[in-house]
């Protein structure tokens, strides 16, 4: 069994409301995530961010794998499929684009958004095209432990 990785945010709690500025509906910027407890043997992150409540199941908006092991991932991270301030890091297609985009469920639904964060023994050799589940098959064999953070809007 994995250890347990542990994942908060200062913008908002296990289960709460994500403030707009996270969201389609406002400045659309990933938020800031701290990471306890990492795995001394850890070599990478990734994150995988789904909406929960789409009638597709697990509907993803954001991919982003090779980020550097940090207790901080800082919020706002930039657009595109190489992130240079994180030594390559790497965003996929999630939600269509190579970035992070927030909720922006219709009809004013309330939708559950999970954020799954993972510590890698090693980086991994994706192109930047590369969807959910390339990155869910590649990180098989690689996982040493995973956490996650929910958040809800409306």
């Amino acid at each position: 069994m994995k250890d347990q990785l542990t994942v908060t945010s200062p913008a908002f709690e296990n289960e709460a409301v994500i403030p707009i500025q996270y969201t389609g509906r406002g400045e659309d910027i990933s938020p800031e995530l701290h990471l306890s407890a990492i795995n001394e043997n850890a070599k990478s992150l990734a994150i995988i961010m789904d909406d929960m409540g789409h009638p597709i199941p697990s509907y993803n908006h954001w991919v982003i794998w090779n980020i550097p092991v940090m207790e901080v991932i800082p919020q706002n991270i930039p657009y595109g499929p190489h992130i240079a301030e994180f030594n390559g890091a790497i965003q996929g297609r999630g939600y269509g684009r190579n970035r992070y985009r927030g909720p922006k469920p219709p009809f004013n639904w309330s939708h559950l958004y999970q954020f799954n964060v993972y510590a890698l023994d090693c980086l991994l050799d994706l192109p930047s095209k590369s969807r959910k589940r390339d990155l869910l098959a590649a990180m098989q064999g690689h996982i040493l432990q995973e956490g996650s953070l929910v958040g809800r809007f409306r």
